[in-house]
């Protein structure tokens, strides 16, 4: 088992790596490839298990599956799935069954399935785990909540967690969104932090481990403190978005199809979730991208939009026939945006400028329909204030305030455990 020291030792020479090369390389290098610089040296002499998906990639496109099951000095020993499977053949939502890898002939244990957690019996015989999943930045996003329940399970039985560490798609820069309220934690809402939280899957997981907010699916129960190493990029800065790195993006789900998508989903994902309210361009070719109905006016939306005068984003008018879900094969009308100004756009507000915009124009609020669940809003949400509040008044300007709270506070927080600059 890797003790304190060698764990120190292992990150101090990832960390020259990482150092030596900076900025000779315009291709940013995920932490897969360092391991393998580092000939796997973590993992030598050791019963090795792996979280990962089809994401899990290095810059040619070979999975850690793979990597790892071939290196002749790693003995890879159990894969473990989380929603949508390790190879990527489960659909959102779609339960995951424990089996084995065809590829590899390896046992594959579900945490999307009975249980979210790895069980005791699932880490038997297990002495360290790799974690190598393609975060997409914001919090009710699962894999990060799997990668939170897999450090409590080896926490427990005393078991490392070694962390490959992969781009922030939204950048590190960006933080929007109040952090999770009490009583409001879930699955798609782990950690008390912001909703977009502007950094790495590597830092993230430093920062839940030492601040003590890993407190499981509920947020109750107690910490539990993991051995945890992260192998660091190598030549990836904060302002970078995905486009920046050259890396190729492999689709961590079915709707996040292009980097693009991992921006575009904080800014509609909490309006999807009212499901008979607006299409978001899900069954369709730009999925979170537009914001549509049948009954709705494109030119008057746009124009509504456009009188807001808010940073940072345009809006185009959109008419569509969704192949797939309620309204399939119904033409729809609406917008589609764009950034033309990332960093001063408010990203995860554009849904409810939509909505706003929405109901000036057409007196619809999703909030006071009987029809419509808000329990999933809630929960991804973290609050209920926002569905109330809103729901009230239908104007942005009576949730801003509550929606940046705590952000500035955060983002001191979280410089503590920066990687790169």
């Amino acid at each position: 088992m890797l003790s304190g020291n060698n764990i120190r030792n292992l990150l101090c020479a990832a960390a020259l790596l990482f150092l030596a090369s900076f900025g000779l390389s315009a291709r940013v290098e995920p932490g897969i490839e360092l391991l393998r610089e580092m000939e796997f040296a973590p993992l030598e002499g050791k019963r090795v298990g792996l979280v990962t998906n089809p994401s899990g990639v290095d810059s040619q496109l070979r999975s850690t599956v793979d990597i790892l099951f071939d290196a002749p000095n790693v003995n890879l020993v159990a894969l473990y799935a989380p929603e949508h499977g390790i190879r990527g053949d489960i659909y959102a939502g779609g339960k995951v069954e424990s089996g084995i890898d065809e590829r590899t002939g390896l046992p594959v244990h579900s945490l999307y399935g009975a249980t979210r957690q790895p069980t005791p019996e699932m880490l038997k015989g297990i002495d360290i785990i790799v974690y190598d999943i393609q975060d997409v930045g914001s919090r009710s996003y699962t894999f990060i909540s799997t990668l939170g329940l897999v450090m409590r399970s080896c926490a427990a039985a005393d078991i490392p967690v070694l962390v490959l560490d992969r781009p922030n798609p939204l950048g590190g820069l960006k933080v929007e969104g109040a952090p999770v309220c009490d009583g409001f934690h879930s699955f798609v809402g782990q950690y008390k932090i912001p909703y977009i939280y502007g950094l790495t899957v590597g830092e993230l997981a430093r920062l839940i481990n030492e601040e003590g907010l890993n407190c499981g699916q509920n947020g109750r129960e107690e910490h539990l403190y993991c051995e945890l190493a992260v192998i660091p990029m190598r030549g990836w800065t904060r302002d970078m978005l995905f486009a920046d790195t050259g890396l190729p993006w492999v689709l961590p789900s079915p709707n996040i199809p292009y980097a693009e998508n991992a921006v575009c989903y904080p800014s509609a994902g909490l309006c999807g979730e009212m499901y008979n309210y607006l299409n978001i361009g899900i069954g369709y070719t730009l999925p979170f991208g537009t914001f549509a109905e049948e009954w709705i006016d494109a030119d008057k939306l746009k124009a509504r939009l456009d009188s807001y005068n808010l940073p940072g984003i345009a809006w185009r008018t959109i008419h569509y026939k969704p192949t797939s879900g309620r309204l399939s094969g119904k033409m729809i009308h609406g917008v589609q945006y764009f950034y033309t100004d990332y960093e001063k756009a408010t990203v995860t507000l554009t849904q409810f400028y939509v909505m706003q915009a929405v109901f000036e124009l057409y007196s619809r609020n999703p909030f006071k329909d009987p029809k419509t669940s808000l329990t999933m809003f809630n929960k991804v949400c973290g609050t209920d204030f926002v569905s109330r509040e809103f729901g009230r008044t239908m104007k942005v300007a009576s949730i801003k305030e509550y929606w940046n709270s705590g952000v500035e506070e955060f983002k001191a927080l979280s410089k503590e455990y920066y990687l790169y600059n």
